[in-house]
């Protein structure tokens, strides 16, 4: 009886400090490099972290548009009006974060740092949006008039990766023979819009006539390059942007783009804080839930979207398997040619 008697405590205390827990987390924050009306990185996840504290009936702080310097102090101040969780949307935040975290006893999400967990005080959502951009590549391939496609990086973080690599394994199983060609803006660029224009135009005029473009800021110069620059058949240049929908943006250029839904991975993270499992995983997205979707323009012909589909579900189904590889060297094996561009 007594032990019937002191497991029944232990379990009412571990009830009340679940409750406990879920009550103390009255908002989130999240903290990103620039603005968040990129149609991208920046918006996506913004908006996401407003959606994930609607539906868990909390408050969504944003601080935008803070560059990629220090943040501590911002970090600090968030923390300080009540934040039960920091998200630090930028791979260049993923010190600052954990320190500060530590520092005032809040939870931090970061990126690019899947090595890095720690229970109760860092989680990481190294996101690989690999499976869509798999189907980017037999999309591109399908529609290719000149037999050469392009790849422009602002850099090469994990996530860029990851998608570039998958992307040149779509394009050289719809067509073996494909040219992939493969350019990094910089080490850093990722709001570099005129270096994203510049190496875009390199790319063109090397044959390709579509576009696969990772940067945020820096995509507004790719895509300006494919509005501004005909291909060498004298065709038409299209672009497959990452991450965020450009359509409202579009001047009939956007032929797709892999669209990241960040909502479930803020969700989960918002539930894991109140069931005191914070840390214990990597967070990730992909095609079955729809967190990875490829999008769909007036662009692409009905029977190549159909046939796109019917690939998307040889992925989900295991028939096709997309593994990531978050290595550069994985992606220089993989393309036809690099062409790196000083920022």
């Amino acid at each position: 009886m007594r032990k019937i008697l002191l497991g029944g405590v232990a379990l009412a205390l571990m009830a009340a400090t679940s409750l406990a827990g879920a009550a103390e987390l009255k908002s989130i924050a999240i903290l990103t490099p620039e603005a968040g009306t990129d149609y991208g990185w920046n918006q996506q996840g913004i908006d996401a972290a407003k959606a994930a504290a609607k539906a868990a009936g909390i408050e969504a702080m944003v601080a935008d548009n803070l560059g990629y310097g220090d943040v501590r102090p911002t970090l600090r101040e968030l923390a300080e009006d009540g934040a039960g969780l920091l998200i630090a949307h930028a791979s260049g935040y993923n010190t600052a974060a954990p320190e500060i975290g530590a520092e005032m006893s809040v939870p931090v999400a970061i990126v690019d740092r899947p090595d890095a967990l720690k229970a109760g005080a860092v989680a990481d959502y190294t996101c690989s949006g690999h499976e869509g951009s798999y189907l980017a590549g037999r999309l591109a391939a399908k529609m290719s008039r000149t037999g050469t496609v392009g790849i422009v990086v602002s850099g090469e973080p994990p996530s860029w990766n990851s998608q570039s690599a998958a992307f040149a394994e779509g394009a050289k199983a719809e067509k073996s023979d494909i040219t992939v060609r493969y350019a990094v803006i910089g080490p850093a660029a990722y709001s570099d819009a005129a270096g994203g224009k510049r190496v875009t135009e390199a790319l063109i005029a090397a044959g390709a006539d579509i576009i696969f473009g990772q940067g945020n800021g820096s995509s507004f110069g790719m895509l300006q390059a494919v509005e501004t620059t005909k291909a060498t058949d004298g065709g038409k240049v299209y672009f497959i942007d990452v991450i965020g929908d450009k359509t409202p943006i579009d001047k009939g250029y956007l032929l797709s783009s892999v669209v990241w839904n960040l909502e479930p991975v803020y969700a989960g993270m918002i539930e894991d804080i109140k069931a005191d499992k914070f840390g214990s995983r990597n967070y990730g997205i992909e095609l079955k839930d729809d967190s990875v979707s490829l999008l769909k323009t007036k662009q692409i012909p009905d029977d190549v979207w159909g046939e796109v589909m019917a690939l998307r579900q040889d992925i989900i189904d295991g028939k096709i398997k997309v593994e990531p590889h978050f290595d550069a060297d994985s992606v220089h094996a993989l393309v036809t040619e690099m062409a790196v561009a000083a920022q």
